[in-house]
Formats: C-alpha cells, sequence, structure tokens
C-alpha cells in the first residue's frame, strides 16, 4: 500500500495526466481545426473536472468532511460542481467550431455526428454533472480510505507501543524476582559449599547477562533461550543436588526460531519453589518439542501436602505474569493447559511460531 501521502496524491496527478493525454491521441491523426477544437474542447472540461477533483480532494473534505461538518461540506460541494459545470459551458461556447465547408474530407458526416454541431445545453449540463459526481465520489472515497489507512496505522502503532511497555513491567518485575529467588539460593550454598557458591555466582553473571541485554529484546533465538533455561537449571542444582529429580528433554536439532524471551521462566521457578521438599523425593520434568508451526513446553513436578495450598489457584508472580505475557503477546492464539493433580502439578504450553 501506499507508504506516504505525497505517494498517495502522485498516483492521482500520474493518472490524471494519462487522461489528459487521451484528447491528444484520440485527434493526432486529423490535422484540421474542428478536429484541434474539439481537442481543446476536451482538455478544457477535463481542465474543470480537474479542478474540481483538487478543491474537493484538498480543500473541502478536510475542511469540512473530516471536521464532521457534513451538511457544509454538501452545500460547498455543490456550489463547486454546479460552478464548474456553468464554467465549462460558457468556455465550450467559447471555442465552438465554426462552420466549415470544402476544407475538410472526412467520411462521414459532420452535422449528424460532430458533437460541437449538436451542441445540446441541456444535456452537456447532465453529462458533465454525472461525470463530475463520479469524480467527486472517487477523490472522496480514495482520500476516506487513506484516511482510515493513516488511523489504522497510528492504532496499530499505538498498540505496538502499549504491548512492548506491558512486556517490559512485566519483564521489569521477573527480573527482581527471579534476581531474589538466585541471590537467596547462592546464599544457602555459602554456607553448604563456598565451592559450590562460587559456581553459582559464575552461572549468575551467565543469567545477567541474558536479563540485561537478550531479554530487553522483543524476541530471541530459541537456541538462546535454551542455554538460558539450562543455565537456571543447573543454578537451581548446585543447591539442591541429588535431592531433586531433574530430567530435560530438549530438542536434539534446535530450529532457527525466535521467541519471546523468559518466556518459560516462571514456570521454571514455580516448579523449584513448589515442587521440591526436602523430607521427600522430589523430581522436576522438562519437555520442549518444536515443530514447523508450534513450540509445546511441557513441565510437570511433584507436589507435597506443604504446599498444596500453593497450588489452590494459578497464582503468585511469576505465575500471574506469564498469563498476562501469553495473552499480550498471542491473544487466543495460544494453549495453556494446567493440571493440579493430588501429588503432581502439570503444565503444557503450546504456543505459535
Amino acid at each position: 500500500m501506499f507508504k506516504t501521502k505525497k505517494s498517495f496524491h502522485l498516483l492521482f496527478f500520474l493518472i490524471w495526466a494519462i487522461v489528459f493525454l487521451g484528447p491528444y491521441l484520440r485527434n493526432m491523426q486529423y490535422a484540421d481545426p474542428l478536429s484541434v477544437n474539439r481537442m481543446v474542447g476536451e482538455w478544457i472540461f477535463l481542465f474543470i473536472l480537474l479542478l474540481v477533483f483538487l478543491i474537493n480532494l484538498y480543500v473541502l473534505v478536510p475542511k469540512y468532511l473530516f471536521k464532521d461538518k457534513r451538511l457544509r461540506y454538501l452545500i460547498m460541494l455543490s456550489i463547486t460542481i454546479f460552478a464548474g459545470i456553468i464554467l465549462d459551458v460558457i468556455l465550450h461556447q467559447l471555442v465552438r467550431p465554426v462552420e466549415i465547408t470544402n476544407t475538410i474530407d472526412r467520411s462521414y458526416d459532420f452535422n449528424n455526428n460532430a458533437p460541437f454541431e449538436q451542441f445540446s445545453l441541456v444535456g452537456t449540463v447532465f453529462n458533465n454533472l454525472i461525470i463530475s459526481l463520479l469524480i467527486i465520489g472517487s477523490s472522496t472515497a480514495f482520500e476516506l480510505f487513506y484516511k482510515w489507512l493513516s488511523e489504522e496505522r497510528l492504532r496499530k502503532d499505538i498498540e505496538k507501543e502499549q504491548l512492548k511497555t506491558s512486556l517490559a513491567l512485566l519483564r521489569h518485575q521477573v527480573s527482581p524476582h527471579f534476581f531474589m529467588n538466585t541471590l537467596n539460593n547462592i546464599h544457602t550454598l555459602i554456607e553448604i559449599s563456598s565451592a559450590r557458591a562460587q559456581d553459582g555466582v559464575e552461572r549468575l553473571s551467565t543469567l545477567m547477562r541474558y536479563l540485561l541485554y537478550d531479554s530487553a529484546q522483543n524476541s530471541v533465538d530459541l537456541k538462546k533461550e535454551i542455554e538460558f533455561i539450562e543455565s537456571f537449571i543447573s543454578l537451581m542444582q548446585l543447591r539442591h543436588s541429588d535431592e531433586v529429580e531433574v530430567k530435560v528433554n530438549f530438542p536434539e536439532v534446535i530450529p532457527s526460531v525466535k521467541i519471546p524471551p523468559m518466556l518459560f521462566i516462571s514456570l521454571l521457578e514455580n516448579a523449584f519453589k513448589h515442587g521440591v521438599n526436602y523430607p521427600q523425593k522430589s523430581y522436576i520434568h522438562l519437555i520442549m518439542m518444536v515443530d514447523e508451526s508450534f513450540l509445546c513446553f511441557n513441565i510437570k513436578n511433584s507436589k507435597h501436602k506443604i504446599a498444596a495450598k500453593s497450588y489452590g489457584e494459578f497464582s503468585g508472580i511469576g505465575l500471574e505474569n506469564i498469563k498476562d505475557s501469553l495473552y499480550l503477546l498471542y491473544k487466543e492464539n495460544y494453549k495453556l493447559d494446567i493440571f493440579n493433580r493430588e501429588n503432581e502439578f502439570e503444565v503444557n504450553l503450546k504456543i505459535p511460531l
């Protein structure tokens, strides 16, 4: 479609240039005064149509129609059309060819076929009115169409900015939440093993680089997001060690697709936060599958009685954020299933690529 109003109107002038060329091409094979007068008469009519077209396009529509002054627009439009018709009739009378005899040898009778010889005031006015209305209608329709396109483009730009702002706010909520949980884990590691705590700090620095640079983008490579998830899981395992069975299954061949950053971190955080209970055997199982059109992310974790109340509803900062983010990103084009079983909590997410 047209990117600017300048290119949009340039098309109109190109069309008009072709239209103005028509009378010349139609009469160029004849060099007699009658053909010249006919061509001049057609150009006069086209010039008046163009004048009415421009007045409507650049004056009447913006000044009256776009400002909801419809009655004034119709009045001014009617005055413009009839003024143009009157001007056309006057100018046609001035350039009406005189009777020419013995100077033109044609294969037809001008007294029966030449429009200027059969000049009809009523017919001319009626024809000019119909043509003027068609021209006015086309110019108004195109201007309204362009206005609609501009408003749609503006609306989409506003929605896009609102989406970016909303997602940024949600991610800013996730980042401190994630950072706080990770620091708590490292604090625990310091008491257990300083070497493991040092390893945890190094892994945390890797995660923070992702949070600071990649998560600010609208989308990231799936490979980077998987690396971020693996680093996060490794950091969590430093604290939990063998107390938690963690099984992860990512695609063997990672396709070159992009997804929104940090889309799954809230699900992982909740799995480690609510699915681990030291006195009892705990597990977290994660599976990611990717095809040409969709990405499926499944995570399940053990559920213990001490944490059962946490799964009463899909709540908490992380889980609420992911629901809001999914809606902002995909509207209704995603599927989120939550299974709250007696001894297990499972989330299955399917998003389009």
